[in-house]
């Protein structure tokens, strides 16, 4: 019988720009492994105090309106009391209030229950820092 609990680390390289990286393929590439076709919860981690896990539609201009909507509502200028790193990271610190760093999702027979124009997508708004983990886990 498989392990009812089964984890991997993603290492996603974001780079020097803001992105939303989709995470989708790998997320189902791990549960073809770790669900082998049972129904469960995959949870999304990622442990860093200036990226997000989102559940978003992705390759339309969303992804990119996510990213100049948190321009709107965490400009990248001098008004944040953290003040270390590139200018305006502060926000960065804020970004995990807004879009959290976490996600559970339910598996259906081994596969995400997503909608249809659904993707799990890290968010990085810190271009300080270019190597982000991604922990997943399947609990089945």
């Amino acid at each position: 019988m498989p392990d009812a609990f089964t984890t991997r680390v993603l290492q996603v390289a974001t780079g020097t720009r803001e992105r939303v990286v989709d995470l989708t393929a790998d997320c189902e590439a791990f549960l073809r492994e770790a669900a082998a076709g049972r129904d469960g919860l995959l949870n999304i981690f990622t442990p860093h105090a200036t990226a997000g896990i989102a559940v978003i539609e992705t390759g339309s201009g969303s992804d990119d309106d996510l990213l100049a909507t948190l321009h709107t509502l965490l400009p990248a200028d001098d008004r944040w009391q953290h003040r270390h790193g590139s200018p305006g990271h502060g926000r960065d610190h804020v970004l995990p209030a807004l879009v959290p760093p976490h996600a559970t999702l339910p598996v259906i027979d081994g596969h995400l229950a997503l909608g249809t124009w659904q993707s799990v997508c890290l968010v990085d708004t810190n271009i300080s820092n270019v190597n982000r983990q991604v922990r997943l886990g399947f609990l089945g």
